[in-house]
């Protein structure tokens, strides 16, 4: 494979996970998520549960296909740390942003503009080095706001999946330049050893002992110890981006570098060595679930196992299938979503937020279409959510087509 400027198969595998992104996010109906849309109350997994660390494993891909050579960029990688992160600090930020008693279509309106600037400076293709110093400065001024001490910003949630995709891409980016295949394996199993021996060992301060329930676990109490107020909304004391359980997620990362090495390197002949790595993490995944229960919540060292292992199976079966059988049919939507995927994930946060300041019939403008033009013609409320997901990415493919025609990428 070596030579060659892409490798397609990662592009569709990026493209099908940027869409089952956007369907997971965004599920026609909050309150009737069709089941294999929905994650798993807490141990176990659904499919669901695959989406997230399956985009981990393709930005560590992504890092060893970006600069194969090994080429030392530190400002362009804390450049690009910084902009992904503030995109996803951005989607916290929208509705916590006031203008004295505004309310309604103004304060939308507000909104709206401060998110397209944000958006252009942190997407914007000017020199690299002004790059860096925008993105600090609104690095630096959005975390001033969130330990301000001002009402408005005192809960705005710090972590957060964009967040945790550009600590994963820090991380994968340095270690793949200072470190061979071997060490990067050795690092890999000493990650989810030494998450497990915390979680597993430590006790909880003001709890007790070690465990891995909800809202009373090791990674819990550091969540909450660290950032009070600034938490996952749902629970405000713990969060599913949060601080100890990013560092397994840097090991799902780091198999991605690894995987993307093997198949640059090596092409078509490590296909087998990917699936059957793929298929002894899934077997290690099942016995270490016995013991250290698979979690995505937690990200547990099994979930790492596990998802890393279908994730292996899944690009090895599109590798297989594009470059070595030369199998082009079929693949375009998924390049189409492969292409944006920031723009995807980010305006897929915004859209519902803005939408839902649209009040109709005391709903907002989403769950009123939802109920006017979607639920009218399906007796299952759990169908009729599930098509309202699917126009959803519908619309958003026709978007795409659009962008594709005058050849608009965004890149972070």
């Amino acid at each position: 494979m070596k030579g060659h400027a892409r490798i397609i198969s990662v592009d569709v595998f990026r493209g099908l996970t940027v869409m089952m992104m956007t369907l997971v996010n965004n599920p026609g109906d909050w309150g009737h998520i069709y089941a294999p849309l929905e994650h798993a109350a807490w141990h176990g997994w659904t499919p669901t549960d695959l989406v997230f660390p399956f985009f981990l494993f393709i930005v560590g891909v992504s890092v060893v296909l970006a600069n194969p050579n090994r080429e030392p960029h530190g400002m362009k990688i804390a450049t690009r740390t910084m902009r992904i992160f503030l995109l996803g600090l951005s989607l916290s930020f929208f509705s916590k942003i006031h203008v004295g008693d505004w309310e309604g279509a103004p304060l939308l309106a507000i909104r709206l503009v401060y998110t397209a600037l944000v958006f252009a400076l942190l997407v914007g293709n000017y020199a690299l080095q002004k790059q860096f110093y925008v993105a600090l400065g609104l690095l630096i001024f959005s975390l001033f706001l969130c330990f301000s001490g001002l009402e408005a910003f005192a809960s705005v949630r710090i972590p957060g999946v964009l967040q945790r995709i550009a600590l994963v891409y820090a991380g994968a980016s340095c270690l793949y330049l200072f470190c061979s295949p071997r060490v990067l394996w050795g690092i890999f199993i000493s990650i989810l050893l030494a998450y497990w021996a915390l979680m597993a060992l430590v006790p909880v301060p003001g709890v007790g002992p070690a465990n891995v329930e909800v809202g009373t676990n090791l990674a819990a109490w550091l969540d909450y110890y660290l950032l009070p107020g600034h938490l996952w909304i749902t629970s405000k004391t713990w969060d599913p981006e949060g601080v100890l359980s990013s560092l397994p997620a840097f090991g799902t990362g780091i198999l991605g570098v690894l995987v993307g090495q093997m198949l640059w390197t090596g092409g078509a002949k490590e296909l087998k060595k990917v699936a059957f790595l793929g298929v002894i993490l899934l077997l290690l995944a099942g016995a270490w679930n016995t013991v250290f229960p698979i979690n995505k919540s937690l990200w547990t060292s099994s979930y790492v196992l596990l998802s890393g292992g279908f994730a292996m199976l899944f690009l090895a079966g599109f590798y297989h299938w594009i470059e070595v059988k030369g199998v082009q049919k079929g693949i375009k939507v998924f390049q189409l979503f492969g292409a944006n995927p920031m723009l995807v994930f980010f305006f897929s946060g915004i859209i519902p937020r803005a939408f839902n300041m649209i009040k109709i019939e005391e709903k907002g403008l989403i769950a009123w279409l939802n109920s006017h033009g979607i639920q009218v013609f399906f007796k299952d409320p759990y169908v009729a959510s599930l098509a309202g997901a699917l126009v959803y990415l519908l619309i958003w493919g026709i978007i795409l087509v659009i962008f594709d025609r005058k050849k608009l990428i965004f890149k972070v």
